[in-house]
């Protein structure tokens, strides 16, 4: 699938979940000042994979302009299990490279499942995405926006909250429609 498609794909989720949803209450004005890279990775390998996240931030350390950047990875990480021990080694990654404290990593991924979860409980969907990706944030960032923010502890379960009152069949739809087309009010 070429790289414009996995992003396109990848902005709309974010229009029509993240922030239509209100999941990230910070995204919205992101998505509208642009400071949003996307990097699509297309390799498999997860030697590679976290090369390019690595880069990712080196890129976030030159470019101020970027407040955050979405790594996309669009061959790789299928299986859950797999994803989680590559967030595993991208917080290693951060760690060893002197950014802890500095960036921090997101997950999403298209069969998140958060644990002692059912799989198909309609919450999974706060944080499934369209593909497997790292979203790198800046620390100092997040910091700043939740001094202004009332209560920044209750956006998970706010998003819970959401997520069940609407159901499954209802989250389902609205995350399939960021890879197929227009979504329309059920």
């Amino acid at each position: 699938m070429p790289n414009n498609l996995i992003v396109q794909q990848t902005k709309k989720w974010i229009t029509d979940v993240v922030v239509g949803c209100n999941f990230c209450p910070f995204a919205a004005k992101e998505v509208k000042q642009d400071t949003i890279h996307y990097a699509v990775e297309s390799s498999n390998d997860t030697t590679h994979c976290l090369e390019r996240f690595l880069q990712e931030c080196k890129r976030l350390d030159s470019y101020t302009s970027i407040e955050t950047t979405l790594v996309i990875f669009s061959n790789a990480f299928e299986e859950f299990d797999e994803y989680l021990a590559l967030v595993d080694l991208a917080e290693k990654v951060l760690i060893d490279n002197c950014y802890e404290g500095v960036y921090q990593v997101a997950s999403f991924h298209p069969k998140y499942q958060f644990a002692g979860v059912d799989e198909n409980d309609a919450a999974n969907y706060t944080n499934r995405s369209v593909y497997p990706m790292l979203h790198l944030l800046r620390e100092e960032s997040i910091e700043k926006a939740l001094e202004n923010y009332p209560d920044p502890e209750s956006i998970p379960e706010r998003n819970i909250r959401f997520a069940h009152e609407k159901g499954v069949e209802y989250m389902k739809r609205l995350w399939n429609t960021s890879r197929e087309g227009e979504f329309k009010s059920l």
